[in-house]
């Protein structure tokens, strides 16, 4: 008999030990004790706590809270690889929610009290440091906020070992491992494949450095090849940029140290680690959807409409006789460009923009209004636009026509200051400049905006900006107020069509604009209009400005209130002796981070499937040796573990609710593996709506077969599909009209046959194991029990119509277990 690790455990009492979180220079085991004042501190046995219950290496209800801290070890790894990946505003707020769970996570068993009953200090150093974890990703200072994760992990790591055992700890650190690799393929399936290759190359380097890597080895050279050979092939797949091939590789690669764990230790273990993993990738495709937001580009791009906005400010001072404020104002937009994240991304996206932009436009506006050549500056202001527009429009690609609505709005401010001003004529020209622009079609705006909505495009154009011309040179006081907010109240409805982060790109622009407008104003003396304009930012920001609000205190505590501060101190100084211009400069800098914070904290909006994430854990619990574990440890968790897994694919597929289908799934995946552990009566209560129930109205064996659902497979049957746990097998049968083809289960639980009806050919019968007429009849039938094909069954149908038919197993459908009948005359 092969001599594996754990045996030699058995024989020597050898403890092994863990890994501290790596990508930060940590070691594990007894390495941990020669590492240099420079590496990670880890857990050594010198760390571990001592205990309030007896440590124990079998199954228990502490096996399953260990297995909790778990995947809080696997989630401050996905907030390194969000740092790695320079997402520092999404990995500072993946961090806060590490944070809010854990505080929940009350009770004897759960995860907070859990930690805090096995040691106090391991307790408060855990929290402390996931604190500074947070604070250091909001400042943008990652090397302080990975060495405090590393803190926050070894507190975690050490809280297990001392509840269950060093060998248990080492399992679940392998998980760890094996959640690392998921994290790869997180990032690649969000198009950050350059990312994913770092990440995954500091994987690949901490696994070959911890102890870890000798268990899995003594485990078998076939695990071993499996899970390091799947990780060397994770890495190279990201380098190439092949996004598909991370995803296989990873899978390979995790299910390598699943294998390796029910060698190493019971199968009970074994099971709440590979359930520790499946929640760890729960977690996984909810940062997906974080991630599936609009890009930095949006936020390079909002940078630079913002440089838009301020740039006619200079204009606008030096129109007013004021030419040392405008020199100021332009300036201070070259001084920030300088060292803005824009700056390398403009000059990559576009050399030609970033040259017009910079030097053709914006030096040349500073020289022609320090030399008073008015006709200059009129075509300095059109180069610097134009190259900005450029830029814009390559940067935020679909996202632009919004920057540019955003744009729209800060001008219809200013020529609405202008009028107030007496200035009617000049509000006039600045209304035939944005219709002229419209109708070019100036960075897909008016093509953007009719496609999002005909009626708001003739809201917009035709009602009222068409009109404003004539009212502002009329000196219409009532028309203008009426033309200025239906216009702005239509450009409002279209920003929010295009989702949070993008909405808030452009309600920063605007802000932008209305600060400018403010400083501009009590710079020409205007100090009563200029306090109320900056009041009404105020105003519009705590009103929602299109989700902008909520999107940046979410995003970072710190960005929201130094956002709020920096408005605060231009409303104050508009009224007071601090320069006004000044103030709204040092907004327009916090408007712009706060708009990198919204993107980087990713939010709705996004166009990233991360179903398939969830998909492939449906098919791999489907055929785990955990599934049957769980049935058999308590029904109930069973029950609600498939539920929940089945309703968290459906919300990533639809895009809908996939924050409380993600905590559903975790919730249940927690107690699923109380159940694997013999203690699902310890296990912590579900939350309001984190139930579920099975997979229909059927539950423990309360189902029909239906019409055509027979014992056996008939000796008539033309041809035959085999039904294993979550696939057809084959999936696409050709055949020919007449013939009779028979599904046949051969594993897993009961599946349904049915068609999808606008999948099959016209004038074809519908068909369905249960005998339905409809699709939507034979799913309700499914829910209430009917048309189920359990052990011993087979369904029979004959084809009559020629073509392709698509069908689907109603459970199994999150799995991706679906079918197609081709039918040939």
């Amino acid at each position: 008999m092969r001599q594996t690790r754990r045996r030699l455990l058995e024989t020597t009492g050898v403890a092994l030990g863990g890994v501290g979180l790596a990508g930060c220079g940590g070691q594990s085991g007894t390495e941990a004790d020669e590492s240099t004042a420079t590496d990670t501190a880890t857990a050594t046995d010198t760390d571990t706590p001592e205990p309030t219950a007896e440590p124990t290496a079998e199954a228990s209800a502490a096996t399953a809270l260990a297995a909790e801290w778990t995947v809080m070890r696997a989630r401050l790894h996905d907030a390194a690889a969000l740092g790695h990946a320079g997402q520092t505003g999404a990995a500072a707020s993946l961090v806060g929610d590490v944070f809010a769970r854990f505080e929940q996570s009350s009770g004897d068993w759960g995860a907070h009290e859990g930690l805090e009953s096995t040691s106090e200090s391991a307790y408060e150093s855990f929290e402390e440091h996931l604190g500074v974890a947070r604070s250091g990703f909001e400042a943008g200072s990652v090397e302080d906020a990975m060495d405090a994760l590393a803190e926050a992990e070894t507190n975690l790591l050490a809280a297990q070992r001392g509840r269950t055992s060093g060998e248990v700890a080492e399992v679940f650190t392998i998980g760890v491992f094996a959640a690392r690799v998921r994290d790869v393929d997180a990032l690649a399936m969000a198009g950050m494949t350059d990312a994913a290759a770092t990440v995954g190359q500091q994987v690949f380097a901490d696994f070959e450095g911890a102890a870890v890597h000798d268990t899995v080895e003594s485990a078998g050279e076939e695990f071993y090849e499996a899970f390091e050979g799947g990780m060397e092939d994770v890495v190279s797949a990201a380098q190439a940029g092949d996004a598909a091939a991370v995803h296989e590789a990873a899978l390979s690669s995790s299910q390598g140290a699943v294998d390796a764990a029910y060698e190493l230790t019971s199968d009970a273990i074994a099971g709440v680690a590979h359930l520790s993993l499946m929640g760890a990738v729960g977690f996984d495709a909810e940062m997906v959807v974080g991630l599936g937001g609009p890009g930095l580009g949006v936020a390079h791009a909002a940078s630079l409409n913002g440089y838009r906005a301020r740039v006619r400010d200079a204009t606008w001072l030096y129109d007013a006789g004021q030419p040392e404020a405008a020199n100021a104002a332009a300036q201070s937009i070259f001084q920030h460009f300088e060292g803005a994240r824009a700056h390398e991304a403009l000059e990559e996206a576009s050399e030609e923009a970033y040259e017009q932009f910079e030097h053709e436009g914006l030096e040349a506006l500073v020289t022609a209004i320090e030399s008073g050549d008015d006709a200059g500056v009129d075509d300095a202001v059109t180069t610097t636009h134009d190259g900005l527009t450029t830029g814009i429009e390559a940067l935020a690609g679909d996202a632009a026509p919004v920057l540019e609505s955003g744009f729209f709005r800060a001008r219809l401010g200013d020529a609405h200051e202008r009028y107030l001003l007496g200035e009617g004529e000049a509000a006039a020209a600045i209304a035939e400049s944005l219709f002229a622009r419209f109708e070019s079609n100036e960075a897909g705006f008016h093509e953007g905006l009719e496609d999002v909505s005909e009626d708001l495009y003739h809201t917009f154009e035709e009602d009222h900006l068409a009109a404003l011309p004539d009212a502002f040179r009329a000196g219409d006081d009532d028309a203008v107020e009426t033309h200025v907010a239906g216009a702005m109240d239509a450009l409002v409805e279209y920003e929010a069509s295009a989702g949070t982060p993008v909405a808030s790109a452009a309600a920063a622009t605007y802000m932008i604009g209305r600060a400018g407008d403010a400083g501009a104003l009590a710079t020409a003396g205007a100090t009563d209009r200029a306090e109320s304009v900056a009041s009404d930012a105020f105003a519009y920001f705590e009103a929602g400005a299109n989700g902008f609000h909520e999107a940046v205190e979410g995003a970072s505590e710190e960005r929201y209130h130094a956002f709020e501060e920096a408005l605060g101190a231009l409303r104050s100084a508009t009224t007071g002796d601090a320069d006004a211009y000044d103030a709204a400069t040092a907004f327009a800098d916090e408007a712009t981070a706060a708009v990198y914070a919204v993107v980087e904290n990713g939010g709705s909006g996004g166009d990233v499937d991360a179903a398939p994430l969830m998909s492939d854990v449906f098919a791999t619990f489907e055929n785990a040796r955990v599934h049957e574990a769980v049935e058999e440890g308590d029904r109930e968790s069973y029950e609600t573990f498939e539920a929940a897994l089945s309703d968290y694919v459906s919300a990533l597929d639809g895009g809908e609710d996939v924050d409380a289908a993600a905590e559903r799934f975790a919730q249940a995946t927690r107690n699923a593996a109380f159940a694997v552990a013999g203690a699902a009566g310890k296990a912590p209560e579900m939350s309001a709506g984190g139930g579920g129930g099975g997979h229909g109205g059927g539950g423990s064996g309360d189902f029909e077969g239906g019409p055509n659902v027979v014992e056996g497979v008939p000796d008539d049957a033309d041809h035959v599909v085999s039904m294993q746990a979550v696939a057809y097998e084959p999936a696409e049968l050709t055949v020919s009209v007449g013939d009779k083809v028979a599904w046949e289960w051969a594993a897993g639980e009961p599946h349904s046959v049915t068609a999808y009806e606008e999948e099959i050919p016209d004038g074809a019968t519908y068909w369905a194991s249960g005998g339905f007429d409809s699709e939507e009849a034979a799913r309700t039938g499914w829910e209430e029990g009917r048309g189920y094909i359990a052990e011993g069954q087979s369904y029979v149908h004959t084809f009559e119509t020629a073509g392709e038919h698509a069908y689907v197993c109603i459970p199994h459908e999150a799995a991706g277990m679906e079918g197609v009948i081709v039918v040939e005359e």
